[in-house]
């Protein structure tokens, strides 16, 4: 019989994998709250369902008969998948209780403790009145919220009071977390757990737009800022972590910073990133980090990873977002050259569609990769 697989989202990363899965053979579901996303034109089966009605999506999957609930790319939909699976006894890596840790900030850094080496010093309010035990600069961010929205950099105290309360709208618990600032080089962390083990770890340099805090220009794989002495010590922090917040199997995926050489978990979760940086780490590594972790959940195979671990590639790759402000008609007109030479390419929109509001300030609307 064919298996059938629900994706919960439809956006351009959650279509990775359902395109993914039907090349594998799989039959395609997909639920969101609204038919907006490039996922909802390549399933095979799409139903109108917010993800955060867990009832609705349990007696869709059983009047289906779906074998899988998974979703790439977004730290909300993990709960949920991870809530269903253990009632409906289906395949997952991770705990809920593990997910829902990696979905809030402040349990993330509580539960790796202020003695953990590879954590910032950080301190969660529910009020601007409260006082604040941090120095500034530092990082103001709801405690729950994906995509980087609500996250701004903050010099002083009247930018603090500016700034709270909008930050404060994206946290479904109503907390914000205050981060220390760390000044050095991003990283992405993309690894894979296989029973305690990680067993493949690639960090790739994180190269933001300087006019927008946190917001993703560029992937560049391998990374040129760590050395041999921080990259041993960041290998130790995503295994310590891994083994604190419950990361026993499947993919994780984790944004660091560099200070002094020495690395700092910005934030970590049991999931593929919503960069679609299972693309370019194919063309680096030869690994498909989507088809393992399906293989993986659905058959218990992990072929993927023994058959091409001691890949050796020499070459630097680079995955660069093409970006624009909201609520303005989609533009690849200024990429047209250096997209048609590069070895993959994907545009979100039409040209001259609407942009939607998704952080509120830079959006992404497309992305390719090159050789460096």
């Amino acid at each position: 019989m064919n298996q059938k697989v629900l994706i919960l989202g439809v956006a351009a990363v959650q279509m990775d994998a359902i395109i993914e899965l039907k090349e594998m053979g799989y039959e395609t579901y997909a639920c969101a709250m609204a038919k907006d996303g490039p996922g909802a034109d390549v399933v095979d089966h799409f139903k109108e369902i917010n993800i955060l009605d867990i009832e609705s999506l349990i007696n869709y999957i059983k009047e289906n008969k779906i074998s899988l609930v998974y979703s790439v790319g977004s730290d909300l939909a993990m709960p949920i998948a991870c809530h269903i699976s253990e009632r409906l006894n289906m395949p997952h890596f991770v705990s809920e209780e593990t997910a829902k840790i990696c979905n809030n900030k402040n349990l993330m850094r509580s539960t790796l403790g202020n003695d953990f080496k590879g954590n910032v010093k950080f301190q969660v309010v529910s009020s601007v009145e409260e006082e604040i035990n941090l120095s500034f600069p530092f990082i103001l961010k709801p405690a729950d919220s994906q995509g980087q929205r609500g996250v701004k950099l903050i010099y002083s105290y009247e930018e603090y009071r500016d700034n709270f309360e909008d930050s404060k709208r994206y946290s479904r618990s109503g907390l914000v977390i205050l981060e220390q600032y760390i000044s050095g080089p991003e990283l992405s962390v993309n690894g894979y757990v296989v029973n305690g083990q990680i067993v493949f770890l690639i960090p790739s340099d994180r190269e933001t737009w300087p006019e927008y805090t946190g917001l993703i220009h560029k992937h560049i794989v391998p990374t040129e800022n760590l050395t041999t002495e921080s990259s041993k010590e960041l290998i130790n922090i995503i295994e310590v972590a891994c083994k604190k917040l419950g990361i026993n199997n499947g993919p994780v995926y984790a944004q660091m910073k560099l200070e002094q050489g020495k690395p700092y978990i910005i934030e970590i979760t049991p999931r593929l990133d919503g960069c679609h940086m299972w693309n370019v780490l194919k063309y680096y590594t030869g690994i498909n980090l989507l088809k393992l972790t399906f293989n993986h959940l659905l058959n218990n195979d992990i072929s993927e990873l023994i058959e091409k671990i001691n890949s050796n590639n020499k070459d630097s790759y680079v995955l660069e977002f093409i970006c624009q402000e909201p609520n303005t008609p989609a533009d690849y007109l200024a990429y047209q050259n250096v997209v048609n030479n590069s070895l993959y390419r994907f545009n979100y929109y039409k040209s001259g569609e609407n942009i939607r509001p998704v952080n509120g300030k830079y959006e992404k609307i497309g992305y390719f990769i090159y050789k460096k």
